[in-house]
């Protein structure tokens, strides 16, 4: 008997800035290749030079983001500092129903909407803490990509951020990279087993028990 190909699993990991969670997932996707989709968000704000449409994100014009807000195309959006952010389900649905698992980088009220929106999706969420405040701000004041002003807000942001951390099925504390990228893999491919044992593996045992 073959065994079928399980849908594709909702991957969501979420952190206060600063956390790792950007490297985290960059070493993910390079370890899964193929196996592993990244979400892709349509925003409103401009382009960047060094942004490629389609791949870092969609670029919209707000009358366009508004009439895919109203038509249910999100499965999850937000405002950020005046620009809009949302998840199209379509591109997301279409690598689930080839069994590819999909990642989202997002924030913990993303995170809500998609456990509202995903439907029948098998949806894994994972939060990243670190280990100190300190050092997180240490971490953020370390890769000088941001003002005072921007260092001061994020710290205060992770407060909110942090105080979800229930809400998610796991949780990583990352004092070492390495170490919880491996915690982070093991969790994925723990899930993926599990998926297989429900849906793939399911009528593969129920025929071996008939014989």
């Amino acid at each position: 008997m073959t065994v079928k190909t399980r849908p594709g699993l909702l991957l969501i990991i979420s952190s206060p800035s600063g956390a790792g969670k950007s490297t985290l997932c960059s070493h993910l996707r390079r370890e899964e290749g193929d196996r592993l989709w990244t979400s892709v968000s349509a925003t409103t704000r401009e382009r960047r030079k060094n942004e490629v449409e389609g791949q870092d994100y969609y670029f919209v014009s707000h009358d366009k983001f508004q009439r895919m807000q109203k038509g249910g195309e999100f499965l999850e959006h937000a405002e950020v500092f005046g620009n809009f952010y949302g998840t199209p389900g379509e591109p997301v649905e279409k690598r689930l129903n080839a069994g590819i698992d999909v990642l989202f980088d997002i924030d913990w009220q993303g995170a809500q909407q998609i456990r509202s929106n995903a439907e029948d999706a098998r949806v894994i969420s994972i939060f990243i803490l670190p280990p100190s405040m300190a050092a997180l701000e240490h971490r953020l004041r370390h890769r000088a990509q941001d003002s005072e002003e921007t260092v001061q807000f994020r710290m205060s942001r992770a407060h909110e951020e942090i105080s979800h951390w229930e809400d998610y099925d796991y949780v990583l504390v990352n004092d070492d990279l390495d170490a919880c990228f491996k915690r982070l893999h093991a969790i994925l491919t723990a899930e993926r087993v599990r998926a297989e044992k429900e849906y793939a593996i399911k009528d593969l045992a129920i025929s071996l028990i008939k014989k």
